[in-house]
This record gives structure tokens, C-alpha cells and sequence, in this order.
């Protein structure tokens, strides 16, 4: 069962969230509290799986990378859980959402270059994701313009290709 996180734990993250390059000493100085009990605060959450320290970027600066919004209607049939873990190791993917509306899923992708990985994921490897009939339908909505999106850069961007090159790679 997940657990909420105390007032300090929760401080803490709200300081990582607004500056990530604090070292444990100015946290500890921010927060009141000393060193050693800031860093086991950190380890714990880290280890808990409740929180990941990443550098992200800012989506809206970046014009080589594209951001798209996949919905998805699916069949799971009792699976769903074992179908969003799937989704979410393909390329591409920076998260996969259970939600409620007109699809079941929210899955949050990124390509660099142009939109050619975009089309790979909708047209190969999301059909190859599940058994045919899982995924009923998709609709794929490109952002066209961001404010306050931070991402962070998933298995498939800015990868080495095997061709020696920078390009988007081909897993």
C-alpha cells in the first residue's frame, strides 16, 4: 500500500521540485534540520520508489523535440495493468496513465528530429504492444505549443544509432 508523505518529507520534495541542485547541506540549512537526517529522508524516498532526482527539459525550448498525447481504448479485459507496463517500455514513452473519459489510457511520448519516430510508434509498435483486439483505438494529438512542460528524455531520443550517429535510434 502506498504510504503519504510526512510534512518534512513532503518540504523536502517541494525544495528538490523548485531546485534540484541544492546539495544535502543547503537543504538541511533551508529545512532546519541537519545534514544526516536530510540524507537518510532522501535515501528513504528514493528507495520507497516515491521520489527520482532527473534533470528535465523544457519541452517548449527545445524545436527539435515533439511532444504528442496518445489516448488509447482498450480491451484489456482485467489486463490493463500489464498492458500500461508494456507501453510504458517502448521507446519514446515518458509515462502511461490510467484515466477516466473517452480512452483508458494517456500514454505521453517524445521523438526528436521529426515527427518519422512519431509515426514508427503509432503505426509498428503500439499495434505490436498488445494481442490484436487489446487496443481498439488510438488518437494521437502532436503538442503543437507548451507552457511549465518539463520533460524528461525516455529510452529511444537522443540515443546513439547504429549507425555510429546522434540521430533517433531504432530499437
Amino acid at each position: 500500500m502506498r504510504e503519504f508523505l510526512d510534512a518534512t518529507d513532503r518540504r523536502l520534495t517541494r525544495l528538490l521540485s523548485d531546485d534540484a541542485q541544492d546539495g544535502v547541506n543547503q537543504l538541511a540549512e533551508k529545512m532546519q534540520l541537519s545534514p544526516p537526517t536530510v540524507r537518510t529522508r532522501l535515501k528513504a524516498l528514493i528507495e520507497k520508489n516515491a521520489l527520482k532526482i532527473v534533470g528535465l527539459l523544457n519541452l517548449s525550448e527545445r524545436p527539435e523535440l515533439i511532444g504528442a498525447i496518445v489516448g488509447i481504448s482498450a480491451n484489456a479485459q482485467g489486463h490493463l495493468d500489464e498492458l500500461t507496463q508494456k507501453l510504458a517500455e517502448l521507446p519514446f514513452v515518458t509515462s502511461v496513465s490510467v484515466v477516466t473519459g473517452r480512452f483508458d489510457l494517456i500514454v505521453e511520448v517524445l521523438v526528436a528530429g521529426d515527427v518519422q519516430d512519431l509515426y514508427r510508434f503509432t503505426s509498428e509498435l503500439l499495434p505490436r504492444v498488445a494481442g490484436p483486439g487489446i487496443i481498439s483505438r488510438s488518437e494521437t494529438f502532436v503538442v503543437m505549443k507548451s507552457r511549465n512542460k518539463w520533460v524528461n528524455l525516455p529510452r529511444g531520443c537522443w540515443e546513439q544509432g547504429a549507425d555510429g550517429g546522434t540521430g533517433p535510434s531504432t530499437p
